[in-house]
């Protein structure tokens, strides 16, 4: 492959890097793995906060007494790059490591290459990095297999990954500077609701960083231009659809149904009857594909069976509750889905793998989460338990799936700020939302 840009929009481009100021970022609570000589690959949604992610970590590590020639964060989505090739940005990075050899050593050299599966062949320029060593190297995408199959390919297992999502409720706080800096079990009953107050109104507005404090007539706007990108260049253009009208079916039906079991095979019969014919097996396609740009996650059913996994229905999540008023029918708040959205979001923030749990033949619990080194979680989600009826229900469904889990930690959360005066059977803990999601335990 050649060359396609000037060496004077390189110098250009690599001036404009070095010279921009670090803007102040909201703190993310995401764990960088320590692991010597591995390329970070940051993975998220678009508009999630990963290239704030990148300024942050940059940021720290100026504020730790690092040299700034030393950061080179390179944003490659500059319409001036369009069709960079491998070799361009090899060029680009030779051009730095020239410039560095008058500046005095202060910490590795560190690249941070923003939105890098815009650049064809990319691979090869980190994997020639790593070799040559003391270079720190972080990468971001909005694609989730993009990154992982290159990384996990064309690098040689020498990468891993740190996923980034919408703010968290906590990041929300602390975008805001209303971060509770004492543990929930001392905060009195007001500050208490203050804080439930707070994680209703998340709910609604999610954690897009641009959307925070942003009224609902030009939130809702806002958030549906960012789901109209992700489908035309995350999904369309970079997947070549042809059936676009069945694709936004699908986002449309995903995104106004949190929580719900998709099945494609009715969605399937249900276009075919609308006069709109496609193969299954290319809807299949497409929903991958909308995983893929991180606009939903699913869930399978938790099960040894191969068989049982595959023939129930997934559940489709947005991946950020704000997105559910953008799509809502009837005007349904759906606030219970949309708790249920961010336990999922923050399961998968903590590093576990979820899947739903079919208890009897009419019952199911919300999540059945694994992490490597800590005990399996039961997680039933309900928004208020005031309800005998609603409480009874989700309780049965607890203590039938611990008969099945019983080495599990079975905990009911609801927006409740206080405990349920009602008693729980052995072995099931009752969380408020709200003290779960500002406590990692």
């Amino acid at each position: 492959m050649t060359r396609t840009i000037s060496n004077e929009l390189l110098e250009l481009k690599l001036a404009e890097s070095l010279g921009a100021p670090v803007p102040a970022r909201t703190r993310r609570d995401l764990r960088l793995p320590a692991v010597p000589g591995k390329a970070l690959a940051v993975i998220g949604v678009r508009r999630g906060g990963k290239t704030s992610f990148l300024q942050r970590i940059l940021s720290d590590h100026l504020a730790s007494g690092e040299a700034h020639e030393r950061h080179l964060l390179l944003s490659l989505e500059d319409e001036r790059l369009v069709g960079m090739t491998a070799e361009d940005l090899g060029w680009l990075l030779d051009a730095h490591l020239r410039l560095l050899s008058s500046v005095p050593s202060a910490g590795p050299r560190t690249i941070y290459l923003d939105e890098i599966q815009l650049v064809e062949g990319w691979d090869r320029i980190v994997r020639r990095l790593l070799d040559i060593g003391d270079t720190r190297i972080f990468l971001s995408g909005s694609s989730a297999k993009l990154l992982s199959r290159e990384v996990g390919t064309a690098l040689r297992g020498r990468a891993m990954e740190v996923l980034v999502h919408p703010f968290s409720f906590r990041e929300s706080l602390r975008h805001r500077d209303a971060e509770p800096t004492t543990a929930w079990h001392a905060l009195d009953l007001h500050a208490r609701a203050a804080l439930e107050h707070a994680l209703r109104d998340y709910l609604a507005t999610g954690g897009f960083p641009e959307a925070q404090g942003v009224d609902v007539r030009d939130r809702v706007p806002l958030l549906k231009s960012y789901v109209d990108v992700m489908v035309l260049r995350d999904v369309i253009d970079r997947h070549r659809v042809t059936s676009t009208e069945v694709l936004r079916r699908m986002q449309r039906h995903l995104l106004s149904n949190p929580a719900g079991a998709f099945s494609v095979h009715k969605m399937h019969n249900a276009l075919k009857s609308q006069g709109l014919h496609v193969g299954k097996d290319k809807m299949y396609e497409y929903l991958d594909h909308l995983e893929d740009a991180f606009l939903v996650r699913l869930v399978a059913m938790h099960t040894d069976s191969e068989r049982q996994r595959a023939v129930n229905p997934r559940k489709a999540y947005p991946i950020d509750t704000g997105l559910i008023q953008v799509y809502e029918r009837g005007g349904q708040q759906h606030q219970g889905h949309a708790l249920e959205t961010v336990v999922l979001l923050e399961l998968e923030r903590r590093g576990y793998a979820a899947g739903w749990v079919r208890v009897g033949a009419d019952s199911e619990v919300d999540f059945f989460a694994e992490r490597v080194g800590a005990p399996p979680l039961l997680i039933q989600v309900c928004l208020e338990s005031d309800s005998e009826t609603t409480w009874n229900r989700e309780v049965r469904s607890l203590q039938s799936a611990l008969e099945h889990y019983g080495d599990s930690r079975a905990i009911l959360l609801t927006l409740d700020p206080s405990p349920p005066t009602r008693p729980l059977p052995a072995g099931i803990e009752w969380r408020s939302a709200a003290d779960w999601l500002l406590t990692d335990g």
